[in-house]
């Protein structure tokens, strides 16, 4: 069924992840072409698949963006002849990923010290809250509470004194998945000079506190520890959103060439003199002010004038766009970030695409997320389970098809 071979064609993963992070690692891994099983949970399957609305047919939106790529099968790893399933897959499997709580996996018989014995090549990627030590091993991860614990939310929201805010999108849920597919690369490269496997353990928690460079530079240089200022940016300026005449722009003028352009097409070239304003240091020092004396001047246009001015200017900025006009815009659909795809049940349906482009081996969308247990008796088969063995699995309950 797929089209375009991927970079990691050939490479197998059993995800045994739910909900967020796991499924992002496993939707990067197999949009780069990599063979990914994900194994859901008897009843129910990922709790994912009750995050509505909305729906599309009878199927959760939410499953069909996280998991497409994926074939899909059910099994309750409570019984005997679940496990059973679950170590013939594993017998041959490049990468496992997993998201339970610690200790979980050995409980059931599938602790990396276990699985390593009889496939010492597997990769076993762990994701968890707060990584598989120190303290906070044994707490379960949500993304509200790692984004307060990373300190994401003390630098996000309006501004001093106004109340905590997190970050829209569910960041640590989302960078954690991108970092353990980042770090199940790095293993497979050192596989290919050891010959051995290993683990891989990030979390939540650590993908919170990656996106505070800037702000921890500050804070570990100068023992102060920033806090939220809007759109701004805490070493550059003017480098934020402006209100105009009809919305919002966001403007990058970060250096003083930028800078300078800039006050030339508002017609301030009194900034320039100014002793508050003359060097990036005090634009930065003097942000608020600085902004006071620009924002009149871009209420004077509308957006669409503003940008179209900016850029002959040659000074970055930008639409403050909603979801649905970034789905829209050119830039999006010539980059295949929104793609259309086929669905068993539901036929045609959109998702986004791909986010890293290949010149040889390109990848990319090429399958739906499954409905529940829909490649069961198919995936059962390739790995050597007889009809009869599956149907009298089906009938026992331990898998779902």
């Amino acid at each position: 069924m797929q089209k375009n071979k991927g970079p990691l064609t050939g490479v197998k993963v059993i995800e045994l992840c739910h909900v967020m992070a796991g499924p992002v690692c496993g939707l990067m891994l197999a949009d780069m072409g990599a063979e990914v099983i994900k194994v859901e949970k008897i009843p129910g399957g990922d709790d994912t698949r009750r995050t509505v609305p909305p729906k599309i047919g009878d199927e959760a939106a939410s499953f069909m963006m996280l998991n497409r790529n994926k074939r899909g099968i059910a099994v309750d790893l409570k019984t005997d002849d679940g496990k059973a399933v679950l170590r013939r897959l594993l017998q041959d499997a490049d990468i496992v990923t997993e998201n339970f709580r610690r200790g979980a996996m050995e409980r059931m018989g599938f602790g990396y010290d276990t699985l390593k014995e009889t496939n010492p090549r597997l990769i076993y990627c762990a994701i968890s809250g707060f990584g598989r030590t120190g303290p906070y091993a044994d707490r379960g991860g949500f993304d509200l509470i790692a984004q307060g614990m990373s300190g994401l939310m003390s630098i996000t929201g309006e501004g001093p004194g106004r109340p905590p805010v997190k970050v829209g999108a569910p960041v640590t849920d989302i960078t954690a998945g991108i970092i353990a597919a980042m770090g199940i690369l790095a293993a497979l490269h050192a596989r290919t000079q050891t010959g051995k496997g290993q683990m891989v353990d990030t979390s939540l928690f650590e993908a919170g506190i990656v996106h505070t460079y800037w702000q921890s530079s500050i804070a570990l240089a100068s023992g102060v520890a920033p806090g939220p200022m809007g759109s701004a940016h805490p070493l550059n300026a003017p480098y934020e959103a402006f209100a105009t005449k009809d919305g919002w722009i966001n403007l990058g003028a970060a250096n003083q060439t930028t800078w300078l352009r800039t006050i030339e097409l508002l017609g301030r070239q009194d900034l320039a003199e100014d002793s508050r304003f003359k060097e990036a240091s005090g634009r930065l020092v003097n942000r608020a002010v600085l902004a006071e004396s620009l924002t009149p001047e871009f209420r004077k246009r509308t957006s669409a004038e503003w940008l179209e001015a900016l850029e002959q200017a040659k000074v970055p900025a930008g639409p403050v766009f909603n979801v649905l006009e970034m789905h829209a815009d050119p830039q999006t659909l010539a980059r295949e970030m929104v793609v259309e795809v086929k669905h068993s049940a539901v036929g045609p349906v959109k998702t986004l695409g791909a986010p890293v482009k290949f010149s040889a081996t390109p990848g990319g969308v090429h399958r739906s997320a499954p409905i529940f247990g829909e490649h069961t008796g198919e995936v059962l088969r390739e790995y050597g389970f007889s009809d009869a063995e599956i149907e009298r699995m089906a009938a026992s309950g331990a898998i779902s098809r």
